[in-house]
């Protein structure tokens, strides 16, 4: 049985990953936490093989938690989630140990074997995080592109992203499910908190953030 623990100052989501991840017959959903400290408490006294851990929570976030809970002796394996993918923690977070990065919106079935393949020892990365951690290795990697598409909802960051891969207004419409009306206010809405009006420099900035 591998023994997880779920970290997540959201209530719904705690519920969705105990759901997702509770029918299995080898994963043993021994705690959660709510937040930092209180993982710290939790993994102390149920011994996990595996944290799910969020990685933004008010107080003591998800990096200091995993900086702390690797410093102890036999540590659990970290795997984190996220909402976003463009963020200095990330590489922060693998930098610190974690043994994984996944987005909260990964797809149930890939969450599972996410779980199983961290507690074997491997790593764990999904794919827009991959191309992150490319793209510092080789140089690639603006921190200031990051910072400027934090400030971008999901859904923004999603079109943004599909600019940079040069989809037209319908083509980003229909990948998206979302009308192209939608896809046009989104854009309106990216150009006005990135400071620009072409779709090129978007496509450049997505670009030195790592996530193509």
């Amino acid at each position: 049985m591998i023994r997880v623990v779920i970290v997540d100052d959201d209530p719904m989501v705690r519920t969705g990953l105990r759901l997702i991840l509770g029918g299995e017959p080898d994963l043993d959903l021994v705690g959660d936490a709510g937040d930092g400290r209180q993982a710290m408490t939790v993994v102390r006294d149920m011994r996990p093989d595996v944290v799910l851990m969020d990685i933004r929570m008010p107080g003591q976030d998800g990096l200091m938690t995993t900086e702390l809970l690797l410093d102890r002796p036999s540590p659990p394996r970290i795997l984190v989630l996220t909402t976003f993918d463009a963020d200095d923690m990330v590489l922060r977070a693998l930098r610190l140990g974690a043994h994984g990065f996944l987005l909260k919106d990964t797809p149930p079935a890939k969450m599972i074997e996410a779980v199983r393949a961290v507690a074997r020892g491997e790593p764990v990365l999904s794919p827009s995080v991959a191309h992150q951690v490319i793209a510092a290795a080789t140089g690639r990697y603006k921190p200031q592109a990051v910072k400027e598409l934090d400030q971008l909802t999901e859904r923004e960051r999603e079109v943004a992203i599909e600019v940079a891969k040069g989809s037209s207004n319908p083509e980003i419409a229909t990948n998206l499910s979302v009308s192209v009306a939608t896809v046009k206010a989104n854009i309106t809405r990216i150009f006005a908190k990135l400071g620009t009006d072409s779709r090129v420099d978007v496509a450049n900035r997505v670009r030195d953030a790592g996530l193509l």
